[in-house]
C-alpha cells in the first residue's frame, strides 16, 4: 500500500508574496474554495500579524472552508502567535505555523542571537501556540544551510514542546536534490523524534530545483510537501503543486506514494490563481502551460495521431483539459495537416491536398501558429473561388449625439437589389443588423479589429471580423477595406456571410 503525502498549499501566503500578486479577502476566499475542491490537505491562508487586511482574510478563509486544515503563519513572537490564533479560531481544523531562523548566517546577521537563545525561543513559542491549538507546525528557517547537528537538536526540542509537524525549508533555494534528501534522512535516523512528528518540506526555486528537492525529500522520509499553484512565490517561486502532484501520480513505478488531490481540478485552480494575481503562466510551464499538451513538430504529430503515448506521458483530461493540441506551424507534417482538413470537414483529392499543403508551408513561414480560420481561408483561396452571393452596393448611416444610429444597406444578389434599414447601438452595429435582416443569416460577432493599412488622413482601413453562425456554430473570418471605416466594416461582414453560405453549400454537397 502506497503512503499518502500531505499537500500543504501556501498560495495564499508565500504565493501572495510574489511582487504584485497581493490578493484581497474576496479573492483569497475564492482561491481557498477552489483549493478545497482540489483536495489540498492544508491551506496556509496568510500571515495574520502582517496587516489588518491579511488578518481578516485569514479569518474569512477559516470560515469559508471545512475540509482542509487552515493555518496561520507566525514568527516566534508572542504577538504574532496570538494574532494567528485569533485568525484561525473559527476554523474547523486550525493550525498555527511558527518559524524561526536557525542557520548561522541568519542568527549572526538577522537575529543576532546565539544557538541557546534560538533553541529556547523556538521551544517557548511552540508551547505558547499549543495553548491555542493542538496542531502546531514549526519551521527552522533556512534549514538547508543550518548545521545538521543543531538542526537535529532543534527538531527534537520542538517536538518535545508539542509540535506535530516540523517543516524543513530550503528558504533560499540553495539545496541540491541528493544533499537535501540526505538532510531529511539524517533527521529521520539521527533524532529521538524523527518518526513522532510529520516531516514537511518547503522548497524555493532559485536554482530551478524546488520540485526535484521536494521529491528527493519525500523519497527520504518527508510526508508533507509545501507548494503553490503555478509555483508562484518569493523571488523565483516555490515548489509547484501541479508538478509535484503529477510527478507522484505519473511515476508510481519509482515513487510509491499518493496524494488526495483531485487532479481534474488543477487547470481550474491554475487559471483562477493566474487571473486573480495577474501573474501569467509561461507557455512552456510544465503541466499547466499553454504548450504543455501542444505538439507542432511533424514527427511528434505523426506519432500522436498513431498512438498518444508516443509523446505524452499524461492525459490532458487528468488535469481538467479536454484534449491535446496539434499546433499547425512550419514544423508540422502532411499527416497532421490532412487530419486537420478532415476535422474541418474538407474532402479533397490527393492533388488538392498537395496544393493546399504547399500553400500552408508558405503561410507557416510567415505566421507562428496557423488557426482553423487560416486554413479555411487558404483552402478557399487556393482551391476554390468563393462566389460572392451578396455584394455591397452602398451603406448609408444616420448617427449623432442625440440621434439613434440607423443604417440603410443595399446589397445585390444576382440581378436582385435588396435594401433594408435597422437601428443599433452604433453605426457598425446598425449596419450588421441590417445585413442580417437582408440575408436572413443570424450571426454573432465574436471579434472585430480595425487597423490602418496606409498612413495619412486618407489612410485605407482594414476591418477583420470573426463571425459565428447561430444555427451551425461555424465560425469564419471576413475582411473589408475602405477609406471609410463604416464601409470597410460592412464589407468585412458581407465577406463573412458569403463564406458561411459557401461553406454551408460545400458541406451539404459532401454530406
Amino acid at each position: 500500500m502506497s503512503e499518502r503525502i500531505i499537500i500543504f498549499d501556501t498560495t495564499l501566503r508565500d504565493g501572495e508574496q510574489s511582487p504584485g500578486a497581493s490578493m484581497g479577502e474576496r479573492a483569497k476566499v475564492e482561491v481557498a474554495r477552489q483549493l478545497e475542491r482540489l483536495g489540498v490537505d492544508v491551506i496556509e491562508a496568510g500571515f495574520p500579524i502582517s496587516s489588518p487586511g491579511d488578518f481578516e482574510a485569514v479569518q474569512a478563509v477559516a470560515k469559508a472552508v471545512t475540509k482542509p486544515i487552515v493555518a496561520g503563519l507566525a514568527r516566534c513572537v508572542k504577538g504574532d502567535i496570538d494574532a494567528a490564533a485569533k485568525a484561525v479560531e473559527k476554523a474547523k481544523k486550525p493550525r498555527i505555523h511558527v518559524f524561526l531562523a536557525t542557520s548561522k548566517i541568519h542568527m549572526k546577521y538577522k537575529l543576532k542571537k546565539a544557538e541557546e537563545e534560538i533553541l529556547k525561543l523556538a521551544v517557548d513559542s511552540v508551547k505558547h501556540a499549543k495553548e491555542f491549538v493542538d496542531d502546531v507546525e514549526f519551521s527552522p528557517e533556512d534549514a538547508s544551510r543550518t548545521d545538521l547537528d543543531f538542526l537535529a537538536t532543534v527538531f527534537d526540542a520542538v517536538v518535545d514542546a508539542g509540535a506535530t509537524t516540523v517543516n524543513i525549508p530550503d528558504t533560499v533555494g540553495y539545496a541540491i536534490p541528493d544533499e537535501f534528501g540526505n538532510v531529511i534522512k539524517h533527521l529521520r535516523e539521527n533524532t529521538r523524534n524523527g518518526r513522532k512528528a510529520v516531516i514537511s518540506v518547503h522548497c524555493h526555486n532559485d536554482l530551478g530545483l524546488a520540485v526535484a528537492n521536494s521529491l528527493a525529500a519525500v523519497a527520504n522520509g518527508a510526508r508533507q510537501v509545501e507548494c503553490t499553484i503555478n509555483g508562484i512565490g518569493e523571488r523565483a517561486g516555490n515548489c509547484s503543486l501541479e508538478e509535484v502532484v503529477m510527478a507522484i501520480r505519473t511515476r508510481k513505478d519509482v515513487l510509491n506514494f499518493r496524494t488526495g488531490i483531485k487532479t481534474r481540478e488543477i487547470i481550474k485552480a491554475s487559471r483562477l490563481v493566474s487571473k486573480l494575481t495577474g501573474i501569467i503562466v509561461q507557455p512552456n510551464k510544465a503541466i499547466v502551460g499553454h504548450n504543455a499538451f501542444a505538439h507542432e513538430a511533424g514527427i511528434h504529430q505523426d506519432g500522436m495521431l498513431k498512438e498518444r503515448t508516443t509523446y505524452e506521458i499524461m492525459k490532458p483530461a487528468d488535469i481538467g483539459l479536454t484534449e491535446s493540441r496539434l499546433v499547425l506551424g512550419k514544423h508540422s507534417g502532411r499527416h497532421a495537416f490532412s487530419e486537420r482538413l478532415k476535422k474541418l470537414r474538407y474532402s479533397l483529392s490527393r492533388a488538392e491536398v498537395d496544393k493546399a499543403f504547399a500553400a500552408f508551408k508558405v503561410l507557416a513561414d510567415k505566421k507562428k501558429e496557423i488557426y482553423d480560420e487560416d486554413i479555411q481561408a487558404l483552402i478557399e483561396e487556393q482551391l476554390v473561388t468563393i462566389p460572392p452571393t451578396y455584394r455591397l452596393e452602398y451603406v448609408q448611416i444616420s448617427s449623432g449625439t442625440n440621434t439613434i444610429p440607423t443604417a440603410t444597406v443595399c446589397l445585390k444578389k444576382d440581378d436582385n437589389v435588396l435594401q433594408d434599414a435597422s437601428c443599433g447601438d452604433g453605426p457598425v452595429d446598425a449596419a450588421y443588423k441590417t445585413i442580417d435582416r437582408i440575408t436572413k443569416m443570424k450571426c454573432r460577432l465574436m471579434d472585430y479589429s480595425l487597423q490602418a493599412v496606409t498612413g495619412g488622413k486618407d489612410a485605407m482601413g482594414e476591418v477583420v471580423v470573426r463571425v459565428r453562425h447561430h444555427a451551425s456554430g461555424v465560425e469564419v473570418t471576413g475582411r473589408g477595406t475602405s477609406t471609410d471605416i463604416i464601409e470597410a466594416s460592412a464589407k468585412a461582414y458581407v465577406n463573412a456571410v458569403n463564406r458561411l453560405i459557401f461553406l454551408k453549400g460545400t458541406r451539404q454537397t459532401k454530406s
